[in-house]
């Protein structure tokens, strides 16, 4: 309506990932972020559906730069700094039966303000066990990256809160020593 402008970040699923798999792990992404509000994880403003039928998100829009590209001007206690608020943004969708699954420097910006911010809960898992396993997880796919991935996670196994925790100090340990 033009009346209200904001700029903000939008995630849409593409049309050849639009698979029933790949369109409910993207609603899932969706309902996981609308639950999460922390100042150290990207809010959810929006989401729907758009006129092709694929899933989008709107996110708010983070001007920022990359944690690793941060951390390299930064000395030892800094870098242990910034890893200490991801962490308390991790431990925060813990809380809430969250787990990320996908931690690494490139799901994490540091805002002007230097404050880091955790985004792509695209492959993130819910550890609640009363809802369907479908809403839980999706076995039989190998979405995670190597370099970050919890022997768990390697070997196929369902991740837990412990498998982001090596995320962290996978991360950490890249930051500190390269």
């Amino acid at each position: 309506d033009r009346e209200y402008h904001h700029e903000v970040a939008i995630k849409v699923l593409r049309s050849e990932l639009g698979a029933p798999d790949a369109v409910a792990r993207f609603r899932e992404e969706r309902q996981i972020l609308a639950a999460l509000d922390h100042p150290g994880i990207v809010r959810l403003l929006d989401g729907g559906t758009t006129d092709a039928g694929l899933p989008y998100l709107v996110m708010e829009y983070i001007q920022g730069r990359s944690l690793a590209e941060v951390a390299r001007s930064r000395a030892v206690r800094g870098r242990v700094e910034l890893m200490i608020r991801v962490a308390e943004a991790v431990q925060y969708a813990h809380q809430r039966l969250v787990v990320h699954r996908d931690l690494k420097p490139g799901n994490v910006l540091v805002d002007a303000a230097g404050a880091p911010r955790l985004l792509d809960f695209g492959i993130a898992r819910l550890l609640d066990e009363t809802l369907p396993r479908e809403a839980r997880t999706r076995t039989g796919m190998a979405l995670l990256t190597p370099e970050y991935a919890s022997p768990e996670q390697a070997r196929g196994e369902p991740a837990n809160v412990a498998s982001d925790v090596y995320g962290l100090g996978a991360v950490l340990y890249e930051l500190l020593v390269g």
